[in-house]
């Protein structure tokens, strides 16, 4: 019975490992636009560093079937459209002021975020 217990510790572990601690792969984008693939539970990249005050131009292209995957949510820009699968979506953001703009599925299971430097 022991071996039960392991298990429901290294789950725990795995669970709060993949919900807080992960560390997504990032991008420093120069041109102010770049392709975001959302698929299997992620986006890629997940974390993107753009410049202050310029417009920028996020295209995403929905890999994943899940209906989870379905919308990005961008609350600090007050946004959420829908992401068609197989077909990429352009979306064009507005200059923002320095700090994090987070983006996620509707259920915050897939997650990102923009800093603006």
């Amino acid at each position: 019975m022991w071996w039960v217990n392991v298990a429901a510790i290294l789950l725990v572990v795995l669970i709060v490992w993949w919900f807080w601690l992960y560390k997504p792969k990032g991008a420093k984008l120069s041109d102010q636009s770049t392709v975001i693939v959302v698929d299997k539970g992620i986006y890629t990249p997940a974390y993107l560093k753009l410049r202050s005050n310029q417009p920028v131009t996020l295209t995403f292209l929905r890999k994943d079937t899940s209906p989870c995957a379905e919308m990005i949510v961008i609350p600090e820009l007050d946004f959420s459209t829908s992401l068609p699968v197989g077909k990429e979506k352009t979306i064009p953001l507005p200059a923002m002021e320095k700090g994090e703009y987070h983006f996620h599925c509707q259920m915050q299971m897939y997650r990102g975020r923009l800093e603006v430097v």
